[in-house]
């Protein structure tokens, strides 16, 4: 009995594993639009960060550096100055260095979108094979599986009969 157990979950596996289909992968089209949504968020970003920059430049002017220093008392107020402009340089560098990412990042998502549409061209320009036939392909695969798990049904109730069979012959 433990052999017929064995061998039937062994013989399930195989059947089901054997019959799990591979993942389709995704149209060239649809990689488009990823890369052009992607796209829409850079140029998003991009434009934020732009702003910032104009933000920053304003900020940098020595007459705003003095005005947002002007209710802070201090015996040295060159030194005050000098350590904002500084902090803003640092941010304005930041800014920059982040913005020069992101227009390599535009431009490879560019070239990536214009390669994609071309494939999204070549393959809409593929024929392309009817549902009818694709379904007709598919029903040998289904109808030979329950077929196989048919045949392992009865293959298995013949070895249990057996193998009752004479264990009543035995006693």
């Amino acid at each position: 009995m433990k052999f017929t157990t064995t061998l039937s979950l062994l013989l399930f596996t195989l059947v089901f594993a054997s019959g799990t289909l591979a993942q389709q992968s995704t149209s060239a089209a649809e990689t488009a639009s990823k890369l052009r949504q992607q796209l829409v968020e850079v140029q998003a970003k991009e434009a934020e960060l732009r702003t910032r920059l104009q933000q920053l430049e304003e900020a940098l002017k020595p007459e705003n550096i003095e005005r947002a220093l002007a209710g802070i008392g201090s015996t040295k107020p060159e030194e005050l100055r000098e350590h904002r402009r500084r902090q803003l340089t640092i941010e304005k560098n930041g800014v920059l260095a982040q913005l020069q990412t992101l227009e390599a990042s535009r431009s490879r998502l560019e070239s990536a979108i214009a390669t994609a549409d071309s494939q999204a061209y070549q393959q809409s320009a593929q024929p392309s094979t009817p549902v009818s036939n694709q379904m007709l392909m598919t029903q040998p695969v289904v109808g030979s599986r329950w077929l196989l798990l048919g045949a392992i049904g009865a293959v298995l109730m013949v070895i249990g009969g057996a193998v009752v069979f004479f264990r009543m012959k035995r006693k």
